[in-house]
């Protein structure tokens, strides 16, 4: 059994995390910030643990963590927020958390981001979308700098439908889409297989059952 703590939870890629793990007969953690919440994540079969990742301390983000052997961070601001909560959340809940897994003594953490971010931006790109993209890319290279056992895992544009288990993972893809259930289910294989450790890789819908494209990816 795996005690596994998200970040975001209430987020639509952290619950199908959480989702998941409890089916699987591991622990599950969901980190909220609004206690209202809480019902949702009992339901799925969770520990809901408060922490506003905006205000708190990398100590008490800490405590939500104590006992987890893997955290992942799977926030966002949301599309219509504006610029600041793109570096707040995006950024600096990834920066915290990072913080908050080394106090705990939590080495492994698997981070979901986003496809394409490491390509330059244009001139006319909108104030809100290049702040999301520079949040991730440097929330990405900052978890990337950490003596931690990070994994991160880019998806292409997020799609609310089942669940295929057909993937492709590669340090780049072509754009494309992936539904949030496989992502999920790609974040705890991610978690499973020691191999993924210190890998980062973009992630769209293929051909390839999820154990065979992480294989793949492995060989490139």
């Amino acid at each position: 059994m795996t005690r596994i703590a998200v970040v975001g939870a209430h987020g639509k890629v952290g619950q199908l995390v959480l989702r998941l793990a409890v089916e699987r007969a591991d622990e599950a953690i969901g980190v909220i910030r609004n206690p209202e919440y809480i019902p949702e994540l009992e339901q799925l079969g969770a520990e809901a643990q408060i922490v506003d990742i905006e205000s708190a301390t990398a100590e008490e983000l800490a405590q939500a963590f104590v006992g987890a052997d893997a955290v992942v961070f799977s926030a966002g601001a949301g599309g219509d927020s504006g610029p600041a909560r793109k570096r707040t959340v995006d950024y600096g809940g990834s920066v915290l958390t990072a913080e908050a897994a080394r106090i705990a003594g939590v080495k492994r953490v698997v981070q979901v981001s986003a496809i394409g971010v490491d390509e330059p931006l244009g001139d006319d790109v909108e104030e809100g979308w290049a702040a999301y993209v520079e949040a991730k890319r440097e929330a990405d290279e900052q978890l990337r700098a950490t003596d931690l056992d990070w994994t991160i895992i880019r998806p292409g544009g997020l799609l609310d439908e089942p669940a295929t288990g057909s993937v492709q993972l590669a340090e780049r893809t072509e754009r494309g889409s992936i539904s949030r259930a496989d992502v999920a289910a790609v974040v705890l294989a991610a978690i499973d297989d020691e191999r993924t450790i210190g890998k980062q890789w973009e992630l769209i819908a293929g051909e390839r059952t999820i154990a065979e494209a992480i294989d793949a990816a492995l060989a490139d």
